[in-house]
């Protein structure tokens, strides 16, 4: 009989359908010894969850499992260990549910035996409970691939919900947007002298809060994509600040020439570059633990890390940008 797997951890286990979920003892159970007449005499006598196997059993310990097409094709007299297959695949109780169905499909099985240690049988996944799981992963990955935790029926649903619904999934996350560029307002109010001493730095604000803001959002969609199909921070966190990083880096690089030749002042130029830099670099670790914090919390990243970092990245860029300017360019 194949290996087993080892089972679950707990935590995964509460999270996650899994085999003995689906797992039936309803099913038709014949011994080694039993002749292929008496199983079929069985299988007239009472109704099952499922006869598409019979699980052959010795002393509570699966042996063996039959399927119909065999026993069908059996011949007269012929006993049941005779025509078994001795080495079906198998799964732990605590097997995650896909896998319990792929290694279905794989194998090319009806059903497939849920054994525990031991061998003891528990029971089997039938051939519905199977397909009934290929539709529910299948639900699952494709609301994944949207950036959804929950299964992809939240995501309709949020397609096709009234305006009152739509207003009060949104607006929260607005007003925390407006209370974020009223704050904002302050932090340039606050450097109203150094404007007025050099009027230039004020032109690239919104250059330098949009390119920090960008590069923000495509780790924050790379980080929200991972999570949603189990990758986690640790195994990106660092690949995705060195590229922030050099990001900002080749920004800064192409940013400096460009300013001090078209507006003459190579002070400013030096202050949008280094604020490029550290802005990118900033804007990338906010979009990397916000994500995380959230699925932490078990809430939805997709919709409440986006307008949030998006508040948090523009305020941390302006503040940047402005100390930066303030100590090189004035």
């Amino acid at each position: 009989m194949a290996d087993l797997e080892p089972e679950a951890p707990t935590a995964a286990r509460d999270s996650l359908g899994i085999a003995v979920q689906h797992a039936s003892s309803e099913v038709p159970i014949a011994a080694p010894g039993d002749s292929v007449d008496e199983v079929f005499a069985g299988l007239r006598v009472r109704e099952f969850d499922s006869a598409a196997v019979v699980a052959v059993c010795d002393a509570g310990r699966l042996v063996g499992l039959l399927t119909v097409e065999r026993l069908l094709a059996a011949p007269e007299g012929s006993r049941v260990v005779e025509v078994m297959d001795e080495r079906p695949p198998v799964v732990a109780p605590g097997t995650d549910q896909e896998r319990v169905a792929w290694e279905a499909v794989r194998h090319g099985e009806p059903g497939l035996a849920v054994v525990g240690p031991g061998g003891r049988f528990v029971g089997v996944i039938p051939p519905h409970r199977l397909l009934s799981v290929l539709l529910d992963e299948h639900d699952q990955d494709m609301a994944r691939l949207g950036g959804f935790l929950a299964s992809s029926e939240s995501a309709r649903s949020a397609s096709t919900e009234g305006v009152g619904h739509r207003l009060w999934h949104r607006l929260p996350w607005l007003l925390l947007g407006l209370a974020g560029a009223l704050f904002a307002a302050l932090i340039v109010s606050a450097f109203e002298r150094q404007m007025e001493r050099q009027v230039l730095i004020a032109f690239f604000v919104p250059g330098v809060v949009y390119l920090a803001d960008a590069i923000g959002t495509q780790t924050e969609a790379l980080i929200i994509r991972g999570l949603s199909v189990g990758v986690s921070i640790a195994r990106v966190a660092l690949r995705e600040f060195i590229t922030g990083v050099l990001l900002g880096l080749l920004l800064a690089v192409l940013a400096f020439p460009l300013v001090a030749v078209i507006w003459g002042n190579s002070d400013v130029a030096l202050a949008v570059s280094v604020a490029l830099l550290a802005a990118a670099s900033v804007s990338t670790l906010v979009a990397m633990v916000l994500p995380w914090l959230f699925h932490r919390l078990h809430e939805d990243p997709a919709f409440g890390s986006g307008p949030l970092a998006t508040v948090v990245q523009d305020l941390l860029s302006v503040s940047i940008y402005f100390g930066v300017a303030t100590a090189l360019a004035t």
